[in-house]
């Protein structure tokens, strides 16, 4: 299994935006990558500098949303809706989507449950709970 580091997944994003600017072939990931890269074109100066997003610190306390973790939990919710993995999320996310009027939108919604699956699973050192992330975005596409 592919496990990258932070700077494999920032040289990911920036070489995928470099890539995209010089209309160089992309990969599947990488087309889709730019797909979320073209919905966010507040990152820019943050993928146009590697160096700088290697260096950079996104953490809680500097006041900033870190933009390789956006585009990667964007990257997550795409593959996880493509497998339906776990189950009954891409129909979850696809109601949300239908109600909020947008994919995009939807992706932030569901980023919120993704981001408090992962957080719970790490305080409590238990599985994260699949089901639980996806009644979290049934309950948001149904209000």
């Amino acid at each position: 299994m592919f496990q990258p580091n932070q700077h494999d997944v920032r040289r990911f994003f920036c070489g995928t935006w470099r890539k995209q600017r010089q209309a160089a072939p992309l990969t599947a990931i990488e087309t889709l990558a730019g797909l979320w890269i073209g919905e966010h074109p507040e990152y820019a100066a943050d993928l146009d500098n590697e160096p700088a997003a290697l260096a950079a610190d996104y953490s809680v306390d500097a006041g900033r949303t870190n933009p390789f973790l956006h585009l990667s939990m964007h990257l997550s919710i795409s593959e996880q809706c493509s497998i339906d993995q776990p189950s009954g999320i891409r129909a979850a996310v696809e109601a949300l989507a239908e109600r909020l009027g947008s994919l995009h939108h939807a992706h932030h919604e569901a980023m919120e449950c993704l981001g408090d699956m992962i957080w719970r699973s790490q305080r409590s050192g238990q599985s994260p709970d699949g089901d639980a992330y996806v009644e979290c975005v049934r309950r948001r596409a149904s209000s």
